[in-house]
């Protein structure tokens, strides 16, 4: 699965947050290591998800969002990530 994430450059790195995944979010020191941060905190988001029962929404295509002046660097990219086992019986 791929779902875009939003890049923020912040102080001492970066802050990635996930607009289909309200509330997963992850720091990195470098842009790969936030890459590589998000997409470990999707997979245990989609986890935690599907242990309680919750439907896992479907990664979107595209995403409609507007820059943040005040920020010195944000970008949109995508993850890719395993999507969760089905729960076995």
């Amino acid at each position: 699965m791929r779902y875009l994430v939003m890049i923020r450059r912040t102080r001492t790195g970066y802050s990635v947050d996930v607009p289909d995944l309200p509330g997963c979010v992850a720091t990195g020191s470098t842009v790969e290591h936030a890459r590589q941060m998000i997409a470990e905190a999707i997979e245990m988001h989609l986890e935690m998800m599907r242990e309680h029962g919750e439907p896992i929404p479907p990664a979107q295509a595209a995403l409609s969002f507007a820059v943040d002046d005040s920020s010195a660097e944000e970008f949109c990219t995508w993850v890719e990530v395993e999507a969760p086992a089905a729960a076995v019986p």
